[in-house]
């Protein structure tokens, strides 16, 4: 007789299933250090008004990202910063950066901003206590926590990371501790679409008896209660206003982690 053998934890070798949707999941086997990598997410205009707001940016800020990938948060950040701010912006993927090099020139940005093809993780983004703010949307972040800090001018510059996963921002914020980093903090934002309309409903006919009990001060013999009820009664219907949640939301499960670099 054979038994179906089940772990409470994922070992070394096992199948996992990656499941995006109902119409995207598939196999990977695990293995240690090995990475699998999914299409490029872009940050929705909830996410990006946040983080502009959280990192305090300003015509004239200088800002550093990782990584570029399809320009969605760079192009809000250069408008922001425009006329005489700058974005530093790191890509590990060469045609990624390239690509993004392209679109800044055709968009007439390009004088604005800085792009390079590296690790951040390894090499940082080639600069040094000058950036107003950093913002990392990367595998691994809490890997680049120190040249995020050594980015960051002085005192009192801004810190956002963006990470699909819980146990990203965990370690995330670990690293940003160990580094000195203060109000620390992670929010998660969701944009959540009503549909309203307004409907009609019919008025309930409880019956004269019903309508006296209700109310003991009602007198069906004056003339200007038998006015307010034939009104009543002769609409017959009440509009509201009723307001009922999309069955899917717009949008990506995301964290925002803001910290802010302390003087140490």
């Amino acid at each position: 007789m054979s038994f179906v053998e089940y772990g409470d934890t994922i070992q070394e070798g096992d199948t996992a299933i990656v499941f995006l949707g109902h119409e995207s999941m598939f196999p990977v086997k695990v293995q240690h250090g090995s990475k699998t990598q999914t299409k490029t997410q872009i940050l929705y205009s909830t996410d990006i008004s946040l983080i502009t707001m959280m990192l305090e940016l300003k015509p004239g800020s200088i800002v550093c990202e990782s990584g570029t990938g399809s320009g969605s948060l760079s192009h809000a950040i250069i408008r922001t910063v425009a006329p005489t701010g700058h974005l530093y912006t790191v890509e590990f993927h060469q045609q990624r950066a390239e690509k993004a090099m392209e679109e800044f020139r055709e968009h007439k940005v390009e004088h604005l901003v800085t792009v390079k093809n590296q690790d951040v993780c390894k090499n940082g983004f080639g600069v040094s206590n000058m950036a107003d703010a950093v913002f990392l949307d990367i595998p691994s972040p809490w890997e680049a926590i120190g040249h995020a800090k050594s980015a960051l001018k002085v005192e009192g510059g801004r810190f956002c990371s963006f990470s699909p996963c819980i146990e990203q921002v965990q370690r995330t914020c670990l690293a940003l501790e160990e580094h000195g980093f203060t109000e620390i903090n992670t929010l998660e934002i969701l944009l959540r679409v009503y549909n309203v309309r307004t409907i009609s409903l019919q008025i309930p006919d409880l019956g004269k008896a019903a309508e006296d009990n209700s109310n003991p001060g009602f007198d069906s013999s004056n003339q200007a209660n038998q006015g307010v009820m034939c009104g009543s009664q002769q609409q017959g219907t009440a509009q509201f206003k009723s307001g009922v949640p999309l069955r899917e939301m717009v949008g990506h499960t995301g964290y925002l982690t803001f910290a802010t670099k302390s003087l140490s």
